[in-house]
């Protein structure tokens, strides 16, 4: 598979995040951790059967202990920080301080083997930033009682770009793995669900709709073509064009009148377009990458290497 092929296969992910809020309104009042639950299991399900069925189940063995755990921690943890930094915090600003992941990203992809960081990465990032803190919410409030919010959203932050920057350095990994990550995270969820939420299931067939729509898109199917993306394409590009999925998922919104249109929408636009063809600037001309790491995270040598 080539580098961009790989590429716009990660780039479904960021589209399939765009539908997120939608569903996510249409699943209430299924509480968040609930829905995580529910969700995380039948993308999970979803991969397990597609492997039965194709034969890849065995692929699931040769795979470490470590990469699921880092894997499960990576998928439940952050969502259940962002979860809990909007319940701590106010929405709009927690959410905008989260969606320094893709920023994190480009930044820290510099320090993989075989990436190099560009100042056309670094400022396509920043600016595409700008674009979707104009969707996301302006400032930042001073209010002490948020500050606990804000710390676990920059958690939450720093969770995604690690894991995703972890998967590239795990990438002889199969994308397989990712199943288990997602039915370990369900389980996790559901344990977390009933220690701290009430139970209450979709109340109409739109709200089962939502939460299926929820389980086969932005939490299932979208977490396996990320894994691929990160492993086998343009990570710095990637990272950029995230911040796409604000813009799509408010685009959305108003498309089916949950949201209404703002003047800022169009300059929000042109400032993640700008960002993303930096960083593909960034990215011309680069040599090839390095073979990729094995299951232990160690890189496969060369033929004919010592």
């Amino acid at each position: 598979m080539t580098r961009g092929k790989a590429t716009s296969i990660g780039f479904t992910a960021v589209l399939l995040w765009a539908l997120l809020a939608l569903f996510t309104v249409g699943s209430d009042p299924v509480p968040p951790l609930m829905l995580n639950a529910l969700c995380f299991a039948l993308g999970g399900a979803v991969g397990i059967i597609w492997l039965f069925a194709t034969g890849a189940l065995g692929q699931l063995r040769h795979v470490s202990w470590k990469v699921y755990l880092a894997g499960t921690a990576g998928l439940f943890g952050y969502h259940f920080l962002y979860f809990s930094a909007l319940r701590l915090a106010p929405p709009a600003e927690a959410g905008l301080i989260a969606y320094l992941w893709p920023l994190l990203i480009v930044l820290f992809s510099g320090l993989l083997p075989g990436e190099r960081l560009t100042l056309w990465h670094v400022a396509g990032a920043v600016l595409a930033f700008g674009g979707a803190a104009l969707i996301l919410g302006g400032g930042i409030s001073a209010d002490p009682e948020a500050l606990p919010g804000y710390g676990l959203a920059l958690i939450c932050a720093l969770t995604w770009s690690s894991y995703s920057l972890l998967s590239r350095r795990f990438g002889a990994v199969p994308t397989a793995a990712v199943a288990v990550y997602c039915l370990a995270s369900a389980a996790l969820s559901a344990v977390a669900h009933l220690a701290l939420e009430p139970t209450i299931w979709p109340q109409s067939a739109v709200g089962w709709a939502s939460v299926i729509g929820l389980g086969l898109g932005p939490v299932g199917l979208a977490f396996y073509t990320w894994d691929l993306g990160v492993k086998r394409g343009d990570i710095q590009l990637l990272g950029t064009a995230s911040y796409a999925a604000p813009l799509v998922s408010t685009l959305v919104l108003v498309a089916v009148g949950i949201a209404s249109a703002r003047p800022s929408l169009l300059i929000a636009a042109a400032m993640i377009a700008g960002g993303a063809g930096l960083a593909a600037l960034g990215g011309r001309g680069r040599r090839a990458s390095p073979p990729p790491p094995d299951m232990t995270g160690q890189e496969i040598p060369r033929k004919g290497s010592a």
